[in-house]
């Protein structure tokens, strides 16, 4: 039998292959399109409460609605393009819609309902860029329309060249499509040797707009075979049919026999009006009329009628055969006559069996879908009750939780002084109480220990930090107090030593005055202020105490210990007044740096009482 394609959605063509394996078809699923279901805003669902008349496109339409759960005016009256929709429309609302005989927009929009729908509110629930038809007549018919989008088909992931290349190679004869969309998921980047072979596949389509759809792509007619819907038995029905009629295309002209039956039979019927018994009447007529003509019958006379005779008998004869041929005919006609009538009763037979089927097969969708009902709304009040379950347990306040989080509140504050994480916590600890009567007097308490955590100004410890490490950096740049000794008073050398060795006297004095001179006497100067002389070693010490004195400075921020932070700024000011140059300007802005850094804030332990803490142990009594 034929390889049979069915392009439906994932889900929606498994009854229709199996309908087909049971028949000898070789059936496959080949979904090309995915349904990816929206989310409406409140706004665009408000229309469905003030409906008047609500028509669903397809199960897919019905089956996303339903997912939103929306509030649905179900005293409106319900449409259906099909039968399927309409059941799912039952199943997700409990109303019976109305359905068309023909499956399709103009089936839709020839019901005598929607023809009188002026000031009508009309909801259309569809997927993206479906049915345009349906919306365009309603708005000319006056009605107020509201289209809600809530699906859309797309191509599922891949390539149509690959998925073409894949049906060649299982010889694909005859393929299911149930929508536009599915046709131009196909018929997207194909080569020409590919839409050539399309074009000798049978296509089975569910409605008449598909089929002109699908022409548009240069598929020949008779290559279509329109369904009288989407539902897997008339597209079962179609197939059935359209098989048979291409593997058995015979002419429906009548056979030779019966025309020329048929023929003899007119020609029979035209001469039996003109036989020779008129002429035999006339002639006993006039016997009658003249009795005394036989005595005078000449010869002539009986040749004559000796030739009427001959001519009678030949005539009578043809009449004869004629009349056999027409009764030949007679029965050839009845033996075709029964032979139909047999036919039309094993036709009818036929017929009867296939509706059985259908019906048989109907009813098994039926109960199929009622079991999946079933369970779905088994399944959904078990969730539901999970839920009230979670919320009832959700609106239970757990003493221990408060109680946890008042303590985390108060290590916060008092072990790690971190008041923005106290604040957090406190925060959370309203919230939760905000969803629970009987708890005023403790929320009351946790904003006025909020207030009281906002008074709170936070130390800029890595900020004065930073201060002191640029501080660091400036030290070897500092410049020492610079010793620049007076000029001494000339003085004419009186015990200059003589080069005459007789005044060796002389000269042995000379020499003890120059060394009284030079070891012993104090010289004069002209300026008065003199500094002290600083070694390198003594200069390298100074520093590394300033900077120890920096160092412990930022100890004492990082361990919050205030009056070591100020002892250190202090003793590095009195070292730099000390023993660096005024006057120069990175002396000047060291000093100050250190001056503005002794001036900052540092309350490391503001005495702050939690008000809440003793509500939480009264309330947890």
């Amino acid at each position: 039998m034929s390889q049979i394609l069915i392009t439906r959605p994932h889900g929606k063509g498994a009854d229709l292959a199996q309908q087909l394996s049971q028949e000898g078809y070789q059936a496959t699923l080949f979904p090309v399109l995915k349904i990816d279901y929206f989310t409406p805003s409140n706004t665009q669902l408000s229309p469905l409460l003030n409906a008047d008349k609500i028509i669903f496109i397809s199960q897919d339409a019905v089956n996303a609605l339903l997912s939103l759960k929306p509030d649905i005016n179900t005293k409106a009256q319900f449409y259906a393009v099909g039968e399927q929709t309409a059941e799912a429309i039952w199943q997700a609302f409990g109303v019976r819609a109305a359905v068309p005989k023909q499956h399709d927009s103009e089936g839709l929009l020839a019901l005598k309902s929607l023809q009188q729908i002026d000031g009508q509110n009309i909801v259309l629930v569809k997927g993206k860029d479906g049915r345009p038809t349906i919306a365009k007549t309603l708005k000319l018919r006056g009605a107020f329309l509201n289209n809600l989008v809530v699906y859309q088909r797309s191509p599922v992931e891949g390539n149509s060249t690959d998925w073409l290349d894949h049906w060649q190679s299982i010889d694909v004869k005859g393929i299911v499509i149930t929508s536009n969309a599915a046709v131009d998921a196909i018929f997207r980047q194909l080569s020409v040797q590919q839409l050539e072979w399309l074009r000798h596949c049978q296509f089975y389509v569910a409605s008449a707009r598909i089929s002109e759809h699908l022409a548009a792509q240069q598929i020949d007619s008779a290559n279509i075979h329109i369904a009288a819907g989407a539902s897997d038995s008339a597209m079962f029905t179609c197939i059935s049919e359209g098989t048979l009629m291409s593997e058995d295309k015979q002419p429906t002209s009548q056979p030779a026999d019966t025309k020329a039956a048929q023929s003899s039979t007119t020609k029979v019927n035209a001469k039996v009006a003109d036989s020779p018994s008129a002429t035999k009447k006339d002639f006993a007529m006039n016997q009658k009329t003249n009795p005394t003509n036989k005595q005078k019958v000449s010869k002539t006379g009986s040749l004559a009628l000796l030739i009427s005779l001959i001519v009678a008998s030949g005539v009578g004869y043809q009449f004869y055969q004629k009349l056999n041929t027409q009764q030949q005919a007679n029965q050839l006609i009845n033996q075709l006559s029964a032979d139909n009538q047999l036919l039309s009763k094993e036709l009818q037979v036929v017929k009867v069996a296939q509706q059985t089927l259908q019906q048989a097969l109907f009813n098994s969708e039926q109960k199929v879908t009622a079991a999946l009902a079933a369970s779905k709304t088994e399944t959904q009040q078990q969730l539901e009750s999970a839920l009230q379950r979670a919320e009832q347990q959700a609106y239970s306040l757990n003493p221990q939780e408060v109680t946890s989080l008042q303590r985390m509140a108060e290590f916060k504050l008092w072990a790690e002084k971190d008041y923005q994480g106290a604040t957090a916590v406190l925060t959370r600890l309203d919230t939760l109480l905000a969803e629970h009567p009987g708890t005023g007097a403790i929320r009351q308490a946790i904003h006025q220990d909020l207030q009281a955590l906002s008074t709170v100004e936070p130390v800029a410890i890595e900020a004065i930090y930073l201060q002191l490490h640029g501080l660091l950096g400036q030290i070897d740049k500092l410049v020492f107090n610079a010793v620049a000794l007076p000029q001494e008073v000339e003085q004419e050398d009186q015990h200059a030593l003589s080069e005459n060795v007789s005044d060796w006297q002389q000269n042995l004095a000379n020499s003890w005055h120059q060394f009284k001179d030079n070891f012993i006497k104090i010289r004069q100067r002209e300026d008065i202020a003199i500094e002290p002389l600083l070694t390198e070693q003594e200069r390298h010490l100074i520093q590394q105490r300033l900077s120890l004195y920096l160092a412990q400075a930022q100890d004492a921020l990082l361990t919050k210990q205030a009056s070591v932070y100020f002892t250190a700024l202090s003793q590095a000011e009195v070292l730099v007044k000390d023993y660096f140059k005024h006057d120069d300007a990175l002396t000047k802005s060291t000093l100050k740096a250190l001056q503005e850094l002794s001036k900052e804030q540092l309350n490391f332990s503001p005495s702050i009482t939690l008000q809440s803490t003793e509500q939480v142990k009264e309330w947890a009594k």
